[in-house]
């Protein structure tokens, strides 16, 4: 197991598909969690869970950048309450552009909790500082309030509607790399980073 980084209540880390296809399942099987991800987004059963995670975990690998998606783990519980991720962002046919978006979702006895805007901003801090990027985004359903608020509070500048990403209307949010972060490179704020290693 290969934790990521670590916030005050939170540890995010890469999936172990034989561990944790269960409660990957409680969230993909929610049809409200999956409800703006769109219906190839919902599981029908533990084992189609774990082939996806293992299909994840090896498309990451095989893009080798550093970006992918993560467990998001309750330090106190330590029960898998959603996913973080951090990657590119596709075109209107699933084709990598060089736009990098991070995204969340969570399992519904999660949500209210903070716990998105947590891990949300420990994804930025690691895309700015050990990935080096200029400028990071969040695509977001028009309708899918929750998680708009979530990008306010990681104070995401809003861009208008954009049709580029996933081929569907997308609100567009963009945070853009702090000072401190294009001056000193590989500075680590805030959030301390233990390693690159991707998951799905």
């Amino acid at each position: 197991m290969t934790n990521l980084l670590e916030t005050e209540r939170l540890i995010v880390r890469s999936w172990i598909p034989e561990r944790d296809a269960e409660q990957a399942f409680v969230i993909y099987n929610d049809p409200e969690v999956t409800h703006f991800l769109g219906k190839a987004s919902l599981v029908t059963s533990v084992e189609s869970q774990r082939q996806r995670l293992i299909e994840g975990i090896e498309r990451m690998h095989q893009r080798n950048n550093g970006t992918g998606a993560w467990a998001i783990v309750e330090k106190e519980s330590t029960t898998i309450v959603g996913t973080i991720l951090l990657k590119q962002l596709p075109d209107k046919d699933g084709l990598p552009t060089q736009d990098y978006e991070v995204g969340w979702h969570l399992r519904r006895a999660s949500w209210g909790k903070g716990y998105a805007t947590e891990a949300g901003r420990a994804m930025l801090n690691y895309g700015f500082s050990v990935l080096n990027l200029p400028v990071i985004y969040a695509v977001v359903k028009p309708r899918n309030h929750p998680s708009i608020r979530v990008t306010e509070r990681l104070g995401m500048k809003p861009v208008g509607q954009t049709n580029k990403y996933y081929g569907t209307e997308l609100l567009l949010f963009q945070l853009d790399a702090p000072e401190e972060w294009r001056e000193n490179k590989g500075a680590v704020i805030e959030q301390r980073v233990a390693g690159q290693s991707s998951g799905v």
